[in-house]
């Protein structure tokens, strides 16, 4: 199938390109294919983010949006900022760039889907349930778009299954989200990553409740740091009050901890123990839960925006910017900013069969994305320092310098690279889910309504089956049964003396954990067949 531009990925950024290279060709009077895969079972199924919205760019994108029923149905009305220790709480002062004033509260997949509905209105030809899983290149080594996975071919790949799409583009783009699994062989191939820092990253876990009318403050957005983090390591929570007596409750830990005994999803479910947050949830009941990464390397690590056929935008390349816990508009205004790019490139060149879009990258340079994300570009880094001289480092950068000093603090190591060995640290006693306001993994996962056919390869690949108990287990105790937020990798047989890594793949629910934390880079993630994995409602 050939078009000329195929989006990979229906997140907000990927529809925004979309919607805007439509936009640019109906004010042109011209005819422009474009298609959108995502690996999902619809639009919104594996979008997972808090979510506030800052509608900047959603209002130069569709100034109309308010008539045509964005799903923006709740206005922040009041921001707090404790800081907590393992009993009381200390409200200090909102920081500036967490001032809500102007931003809704939403749910990021519903508004994916109405951003879907907005592209599909456009002409955009949207295919969910189908999972790009390799790039296409011409002879010359330029991209020439993407295909999707066999479908069928049994567990161990032994039986014929229906083989692939492919889909042949002028110019693809990726919009994978947070640690693409195409992007990353780009970044191998293109070597973009030459000249940027390397990217950290965070793990973000969220739970949707409904709790009682008495408890719920429509509008309410509540941010915390400190406890249960120690002070060297990051991390902080969000509470968003929804409508409709919704809350959504999350925990974010930065995945350059260095206790290989940390359990981010453990200490998401200590979090709500705190006095001044589990009365919140009193009477209630848990609706849904996910949990995904996030690029929060800022400025210093994004990479080479194009290349010869392509581009990336949103979280595959780290728009997020970390201060605001914001990522919606920056991943939106980059892909608006590339869809125009592109669309200039045909317009200079109505084939432009593998040209690179270099007008992407000025543009952005020359954007308010990039005074915004510059701006707070030392804050993050700042955070390797721990908590306290991170923060007042943070009111410098802020109320002193606005953002404005004449330095740029660097990220030296990849996340990876961060763990110590078990002997050098201390095992963390986490308490028993009372399956009343804490819970264990598998039931988390059951209402992420995560699903895998069990007659598919596994898309959890190990480079080398012997690493995860000859180094991972022997040094690090096996992190990788903590670090992930699904219970996909166990070790069993230890009783026996034989122990071995159990992968249970069908619990996967794409957060891609694994394979940024994996102390050996062992673990490979790539896209199962299309449909699998979670179906976020409401997320």
């Amino acid at each position: 199938m050939e078009y000329d531009v195929v989006v990979v990925g229906g997140g907000p950024s990927g529809l925004s390109a979309a919607i805007r290279l439509k936009q640019l060709a109906a004010e042109k009077g011209q005819e422009l294919s474009v298609c959108l895969l995502e690996k999902g079972s619809e639009i919104g199924a594996h979008i997972l983010s808090g979510a506030v919205l800052e509608p900047r760019t959603l209002n130069e994108l569709i100034p109309d949006w308010k008539e045509k029923g964005a799903p923006l149905n709740t206005p922040a009305k009041q921001d707090s900022f404790l800081l907590l220790t393992e009993t009381e709480s200390i409200k200090l002062p909102t920081p500036p760039q967490m001032n809500n004033h102007g931003n809704y509260i939403i749910s990021l997949g519903n508004f994916c889907r109405w951003l879907g509905q907005q592209a599909e209105e456009l002409g955009v030809e949207i295919y969910p349930g189908f999972a790009a899983a390799e790039v296409l290149y011409h002879a010359d080594g330029s991209v020439k778009g993407v295909a999707t996975g066999n479908v069928g071919t049994g567990k161990n790949g032994d039986e014929e299954g229906e083989p692939g799409i492919e889909l042949w583009a002028k110019q693809t783009i990726f919009a994978e989200g947070c640690r693409g699994s195409l992007t990353k062989t780009l970044f191998e191939r293109f070597d973009l990553r030459e000249g940027s820092d390397p990217q950290t990253y965070g793990i973000g876990i969220k739970e949707l409740w409904e709790v009682k009318p008495e408890l719920h403050e429509e509008g309410k957005i509540t941010h915390t740091a400190g406890w249960p983090m120690d002070s060297n390591t990051y991390g902080g929570s969000f509470l968003y009050h929804l409508e409709n007596n919704q809350v959504v409750v999350g925990f974010v830990v930065g995945l350059d901890y260095e206790n290989p005994y940390l359990s981010p999803y453990e200490e998401f479910q200590r979090f709500k123990t705190h006095p001044a947050i589990k009365g919140v949830f009193e009477g209630g009941r848990r609706l849904s839960y996910g949990a995904r990464a996030i690029s929060e390397g800022g400025l210093q690590s994004i990479p080479k925006l194009t290349f010869a056929g392509g581009v990336l935008v949103g979280d595959t390349a780290g728009f997020l910017n970390v201060p605001k816990i914001k990522g919606t508009h920056t991943a939106m205004k980059s892909g608006m900013l590339a869809a125009e790019a592109v669309f200039a490139l045909f317009a200079a060149n109505p084939e432009a069969q593998g040209a690179e879009a270099v007008g992407y990258t000025a543009a952005f340079k020359q954007s308010w994305l990039h005074d915004e994300l510059h701006s707070v570009r030392n804050i993050r880094p700042a955070f390797r320092w721990g908590l306290w001289p991170a923060m007042i480092y943070s009111a410098i950068d802020t109320y002193l310098f606005r953002g404005k000093a004449p330095w740029t603090l660097r990220h030296k190591h990849a996340d990876h690279e961060c763990l110590k060995p078990k002997d050098e640290c201390t095992p963390i006693a986490y308490p028993k889910p009372d399956g009343v306001l804490t819970f264990d993994r598998l039931s988390s996962v059951f209402i992420s309504n995560t699903n895998h056919s069990e007659e598919q390869p596994p898309h959890l690949k190990l480079k080398d089956a012997s690493v995860p108990i000859r180094i991972n287990l022997e040094k690090y105790d096996a992190p990788e049964q903590r670090y992930c937020p699904a219970g996909v990798y166990e070790i069993v047989g230890r009783d026996e003396g034989e122990p071995r890594l159990q992968i249970n793949a069908q619990n996967c629910v794409h957060c891609k954990t694994c394979d940024i934390k994996d102390p050996t880079q062992n673990i490979n993630w790539v896209t199962p067949e299309g449909g699998g994995g979670p179906n976020y409602p409401n997320m």
